[in-house]
């Protein structure tokens, strides 16, 4: 065993995740892909290879953290996800987000926590883009950009909003710039792999369509930044893809 994969492997089994086969890989997710598309993934579900290079996000993400996060902690939930609904018949034909929507309390727990780390997953990689360093001022335009400015007062002002919510996540969660129903954005967080379609599980306020999402478990972050959260939350800000995200708003 080289020295690389040696760090690979004793850094997957700290975290308690399982190394996982080739076979669970699929094809890439694409550019010209739906607004949802996590949505509209079925049981039996597997791990679809990055839009980009493990490295492409480097300096803001590693290369190191960006395998372990996305192939063991992502394909992790991926599994457990496909063991729980093998013992779950009738919920095996409800795609992704309909199944997080229709979940209950009497649900079993791996439902709620696998289910929602998959489609979590699914969507954060979709939200970061390479192009977005190219970018001197990544930012959104358009009729995105006019209803952050509309619910938020300013770009700068939903910013400042969206970095309070994903520093104060106490523990593992996410942050989320939702859309309500009626058409308004938010911006809530949610723990460990909840997320704003749960609408049995969450409170009220957090319900809605997730437009971004941003991972602030410490796998996402650990190796490079250590406990430096807010200095990971400013780097996101450099990788947002603002196109997905419009896309995502009705």
């Amino acid at each position: 065993m080289n020295r690389k994969t040696f760090i690979h492997t004793t850094a997957a089994a700290a975290a308690g995740v399982a190394l996982l086969p080739n076979s669970l890989w699929s094809k890439p997710l694409h550019a010209n892909r739906s607004a949802d598309p996590p949505a509209t993934l079925t049981y039996p579900f597997s791990l679809a290879a990055l839009p980009y290079a493990h490295s492409a996000l480097e300096p803001a993400i590693d290369t190191q953290t960006m395998e372990l996060h996305h192939h063991e902690h992502h394909g992790a939930y991926v599994t457990k996800l496909n063991a729980a609904l093998a013992a779950a018949a009738p919920l095996q034909a409800k795609p992704l987000g309909h199944l997080l929507t229709d979940l209950t309390e009497k649900d079993a727990p791996a439902l709620r926590n696998h289910g929602g780390g998959h489609y979590n997953h699914s969507l954060f990689w979709q939200l970061l883009s390479p192009d977005a360093l190219k970018s001197a001022t990544n930012r959104p335009e358009g009729k995105l950009s006019e209803a952050i400015a509309r619910d938020f007062g300013s770009f700068e002002d939903f910013k400042e909003g969206f970095t309070a919510a994903a520093k104060s996540r106490f523990g593992s969660g996410w942050a989320w710039l939702i859309q309500h129903e009626g058409g308004k954005l938010a911006i809530t967080s949610t723990p460990n792999q909840d997320n704003p379609l749960m609408k049995n599980l969450v409170p009220r306020a957090e319900i809605g369509q997730p437009l971004l999402a941003l991972d602030v478990w410490e796998h996402a972050y650990y190796l490079h930044y250590q406990n430096r959260r807010p200095d990971y939350i400013e780097a996101f800000f450099s990788l947002i893809n603002w196109p997905e995200v419009a896309k995502r708003m009705a």
